[in-house]
């Protein structure tokens, strides 16, 4: 029937049965609300450990409910609420064990005060002056019992002997009460304090005893919470070094890739420098070339020049008798045909 009302409520909802006028002021809670103890949720809520002990903390204001747990735990945001939940829970017991931790410092000081023990108080007046005479009559008997000794009386000083020892008994009887006390006081200081709990303990005490404690439900529950708070820093550590060997891994991985493009800047560089070196070569040697080119052709005219003056000046020469030549000729036979009509 369980089961079938689990389903059934996980169908149709937990209000499924309410009427009308019940739903207008009934919310449907989830584990996520703020009335939902998120302690009971992810590990333990302190106030379910001390429950009718001397440090019950009485009942929790928050929802626990083991459908929400339930849903919590099948929840796909689990692994994103679990770190608050439990940085939380943390926080809430190492209150709980600063303040424990006080009572067990107070609970230690009171042990080490009760270790030395107190003065005895004064007698009463009357006790006092009895105790006074009954001093007086020992001293003066064991005087006696010296002179008699001496003297050789044996028997009489034994005789006295005896009164001194009920004498020393009468003043015994007088400060015996205060010994009781004190006897009693150190009884009572074979106590030992628990470091878990802060409870008080006989010293040496049956294992029966011994075994009852260890398992009630105060050094329980103050137990979990300690090994919880452990548990916690522990993992928080170790989180932590993670972290700080990732970032480690980041920065070096950075620094790697900084080389890398550093090198590939510098071969890139060396790259251009070459192709530039083999370019100024290149341009180098043509202007050479054509430098060359240049004064060939220069010193080849210059040497034409030289060479061929004479002869360029015979041809012009020749050149302008024969031009002087032509002409003569073209003229002549005009000439004569001129002369023939006459």
């Amino acid at each position: 029937m369980d089961a079938q009302r689990a389903l059934l409520d996980e169908l149709m909802g937990a209000a499924r049965n309410l009427t009308e006028e019940e739903r207008k002021g009934y919310k449907e809670v989830s584990w996520d609300d703020k009335e939902v103890c998120g302690f009971y949720m992810v590990r333990f809520c302190p106030h379910d450990l001390f429950v009718n002990t001397r440090s019950d903390l009485g009942p929790c204001p928050r929802i626990h409910d083991p459908k929400l747990k339930e849903s919590f735990e099948k929840s796909p945001r689990h692994d994103a609420y679990v770190p608050k939940f439990e940085a939380e829970l943390s926080q809430f017991c190492e209150k709980l064990v600063m303040d424990l931790d006080r009572r067990v410092r107070r609970g230690r000081e009171r042990l080490a005060q009760e270790v030395e023990p107190a003065p005895p108080p004064p007698l009463t007046a009357e006790k006092s002056e009895q105790l006074s005479v009954l001093e007086e009559k020992i001293k003066n008997l064991l005087e006696q019992v010296e002179s008699l000794g001496e003297a050789g009386k044996v028997d009489e000083a034994e005789a006295l002997m005896r009164k001194v020892e009920t004498l020393n008994a009468e003043k015994t009887a007088l400060t015996q009460p205060q010994n009781d006390k004190l006897l009693m006081l150190g009884q009572e200081k074979k106590m030992a304090l628990c470091e878990i709990c802060g409870s008080f303990l006989v010293a040496n005490d049956a294992a029966e005893r011994t075994q009852s404690h260890v398992t009630g439900k105060q050094h329980v529950g103050y137990g979990m919470v300690r090994d919880f708070i452990n548990e916690f820093k522990t993992a928080k550590e170790k989180a932590n070094e993670e972290e700080r060997l990732a970032r480690e891994r980041e920065v070096e991985e950075r620094r790697k890739q900084r080389e890398k493009e550093s090198e590939r800047r510098r071969s890139d560089s060396s790259d251009r420098d070459r192709h530039r070196d083999k370019d100024h070569n290149r341009e180098r040697d043509r202007y050479r070339d054509r430098d060359s080119d240049r004064e060939r052709s220069r010193e080849h005219d210059v040497r034409g020049y030289r060479d061929g003056g004479r002869g360029m000046d015979y041809r012009v020469r020749n050149g302008g008798r024969d031009r002087y030549r032509d002409r003569s000729r073209s003229r002549s036979p005009v000439k004569h045909s001129h002369r023939r009509s006459s």
